[in-house]
């Protein structure tokens, strides 16, 4: 019994212990796999656009179909004048009838089959373009959200420092007002300081509750702990290529959003074939099988049974339509320049984006190296200050600015990091290489 509660008590210290470990950014984005209802929705999309093949296939393959019928009829040939016989009168007929026809069609030659599975293909390529997208986006949101958390957590964490420091300034300058070593201006700094610090720890509560629901709305659960960056990584500037034309030929070739655009090019090429195809003749083999049992009984009084087999080609040559096919080559040409002009402006609109993000890195590299040394400055800054305080040659107001601009270094360079990294991502999506390895980097820069 005793070694039962053991077991039970170590189980509920795992258990406990688990759930204080911090989350890292694989974590969550492992969850919102499974949870988020719009990467769902894209998998639910991606998975009924792959019957378009086989909807598309189905052009080439018979159609049969059986037809069954079953009648029962009363005739009543009362007062029916026959020649040479006169009137009669005979009795109400009762006359069953069935039927089973069995008809096969086969096409040989339809020009517009052949247009429709050449574009079901393009469909489906384009829905595995577009999950793809959906995953990447799903990597961004996941991956803006969590930064988003640890901004707020990092301005969190800076205003709990800085009222701290701030505090024992502020009692300090009270116990040197109170013996005579420093004037009220002192204390009334210090105290204006710490009244405006709490109301910024209290926004950034506030804030980091409002990031946090909106992790929320992706991973199904309130996420408590999230893992942060322990030091900033010194391997900033290791990308996979070096220039930003090289990037930009990569998203030329990769870029998922492009090839969606190509293949809703394609397909509006594909439909003024499908339009021209209205003007083809179309050849089938066409078979049936029919068996039926009461033929004309309605009419001569007792049916005749019927068994017919047929196979044959049938030909269908359209001549005119009323000019109806030559507006819809008209309308899908017009549509096919249109999508022409929308991959072109999709192409520019990516070479755009892949040269801002690029710049982006590149600054942010430079923008965390410099913050990182201004944050080392600042500690040293502090560190005078202090000491000059205790000598008599910097005051309490000094002392105060020191701090401030000590923890406002602290909390840009994590937030200039966290916005590194998301640019990072941002620039691999825009490329077409982002996958679950180039989160997986970034994760390591976070928690190594």
């Amino acid at each position: 019994m005793k070694f039962l509660q053991f077991i039970f008590a170590a189980f509920i210290c795992i258990l406990w212990h688990s759930a204080l470990q911090a989350a890292d950014l694989m974590k969550i984005y492992h969850e919102a796999l499974a949870q988020d209802a719009k990467y769902r929705s894209a998998r639910a999309t991606y998975q009924a656009a792959q019957e378009k093949l086989a909807q598309g296939r189905a052009g080439f393959l018979p159609s049969i179909t059986l037809l069954g019928t079953r009648t029962v009829q009363q005739v009543d040939a009362n007062n029916v004048v026959f020649p040479g016989v006169g009137n009669v009168n005979p009795p109400e007929v009762t006359i069953q009838s069935r039927g089973l026809t069995l008809s096969a069609t086969q096409p040989l030659f339809r020009m517009e089959n052949i247009v429709i599975y050449q574009q079901s293909k393009i469909e489906v390529s384009k829905a595995d373009a577009q999950f793809v997208v959906a995953a990447q986006d799903l990597i961004l949101r996941v991956a803006q959200a969590y930064f988003d958390v640890l901004d707020a957590q990092v301005d969190v964490e800076v205003a709990e420092a800085q009222k701290k420091a701030i505090l024992s300034q502020l009692e300090q300058a009270k116990r040197n007002f109170e013996v005579g070593t420093s004037t009220i201006v002192d204390t009334n700094e210090a105290q204006a300081r710490y009244d405006l610090t709490l109301s910024q720890e209290i926004a950034a509560r506030n804030a980091i509750e409002i990031r946090k629901r909106a992790l929320q709305g992706i991973i199904d659960r309130l996420p408590e702990n999230l893992e942060s960056a322990r030091e900033i990584a010194s391997n900033l500037a290791n990308l996979q290529y070096s220039s930003m034309e090289e990037w930009v030929q990569v998203a030329e070739e990769k870029n998922f959003t492009l090839k969606i655009q190509q293949a809703m090019y394609e397909s509006a090429h594909q439909d003024v074939k499908k339009a021209w195809a209205q003007h083809y003749p179309t050849l089938d083999l066409v078979a049936q099988y029919s068996d039926q049992t009461g033929v004309g009984g309605a009419i001569t009084g007792r049916g005749i049974d019927i068994i017919s087999k047929s196979i044959g080609l049938q030909l269908n040559v359209p001549l005119f339509q009323g000019f109806s096919v030559q507006s819809k080559v008209r309308e899908a040409l017009a549509l096919q320049d249109k999508a022409l002009h929308d991959l072109e402006t999709t192409r520019r609109n990516i070479a755009l984006q892949i040269r801002q993000q690029y710049l982006n890195v590149t600054n942010g590299i430079a923008q965390v190296k410099a913050l990182k040394q201004a944050l080392i400055s600042s500690k040293s800054q502090l560190d005078s200050s202090i000491l000059g305080q205790q000598v008599g040659v910097r005051t309490e107001v000094d002392v105060l600015n020191a701090q401030q601009q000590m923890y406002s270094a602290r909390r840009d360079l994590a937030k200039a990091y966290h916005s590194y990294l998301m640019s990072r991502l941002r620039l691999n999506a825009e490329a077409g290489e982002l996958d679950e390895d180039t989160l997986t980097q970034i994760n390591a820069m976070l928690i190594k």
